[in-house]
């Protein structure tokens, strides 16, 4: 059986591992904080026929190797952590971060979970929570006694509001965020959040705006950093490339075809 026949089916299978990254991209394109994944590829083993500097002649060696290749594999499907746009929503407990930086959060089974969607909420009790009920830690609580159209964050993340009563205003808490020695090794888990691994290493944690973390931007969301026009090229190029391995199957299957059909 003909080599060339896997070797397209290995390029039609990455190029679908391709699409699909593409595609969540696009998805994603309006997901607060979404960071868009890139496809990495690594070319197959080679069967290695001839090597070269084996000698030719008393005199010679021969000077290249006769090689050919058994196709392409996904190597890693990466997160691009470069900077969303920030939109203003002139929403007090809207929280963008500009530069480096994570807020960490606390989810439900006690481990910690990190994220860059700063659309958060207050519940019932006060305690400052992302759109999936997630505390943000260290904890942030508003006071009931206090008037939530003064609640500001500085760049630096001090938390201060008004009491009613008071017109000076309190501190109350302060927003830390938390950063990593290689963030792309981060593992994705939905919901906006990621969590450590091995590759990630361990959150390194300070205030924003000092130590290499980003500065908070209050009443702003940052939005995802997918470039349309972009991914529409890609998929255009993916396609394309996906078609070509067909071809290459196809021209495969015809020279067996014309093998098969000497006998006549």
């Amino acid at each position: 059986m003909m080599r060339s026949l896997w070797t397209g089916a290995s390029g039609m299978i990455g190029q679908q591992f391709n699409i699909d990254t593409i595609t969540n991209n696009l998805a994603n394109v309006n997901t607060t904080g979404f960071k868009k994944n890139r496809a990495d590829f690594e070319d197959l083993l080679y069967q290695t026929t001839r090597l070269a500097g084996t000698p030719a002649t008393e005199l010679t060696v021969v000077p290249t190797n006769t090689q050919v290749g058994h196709g392409v594999r996904a190597a890693a499907s990466q997160k691009l952590f470069e900077q969303g746009s920030l939109q203003v929503t002139s929403n007090k407990t809207d929280l963008a971060i500009e530069g480096p930086g994570f807020f960490r959060i606390l989810q439900y089974d006690g481990t910690y979970g990190y994220t860059r969607d700063g659309s958060f909420k207050v519940d019932s009790n006060g305690q400052v929570v992302t759109s999936n009920g997630y505390r943000l830690m260290p904890e942030l609580i508003i006071p009931e006694d206090t008037k939530p159209e003064t609640l500001a964050v500085s760049p630096d993340g001090r938390v201060t509001i008004q009491f009613i009563g008071n017109d000076d205003p309190v501190e109350i808490g302060q927003v830390e965020l938390y950063r990593f020695v290689n963030p792309a090794g981060l593992n994705a888990i939905g919901e906006n959040l990621f969590i450590t691994t091995n590759a990630s290493g361990e959150a390194i944690g300070g205030r924003p705006g000092f130590d290499g973390m980003g500065k908070i931007r209050q009443g702003m969301l940052e939005m995802s950093n997918v470039n349309v026009v972009q991914e529409m090229v890609n998929m255009i190029v993916a396609q394309r490339a996906y078609e070509f391995n067909s071809k290459s199957i196809q021209t495969s299957d015809s020279m067996l075809a014309t093998a098969t059909n000497l006998k006549r």
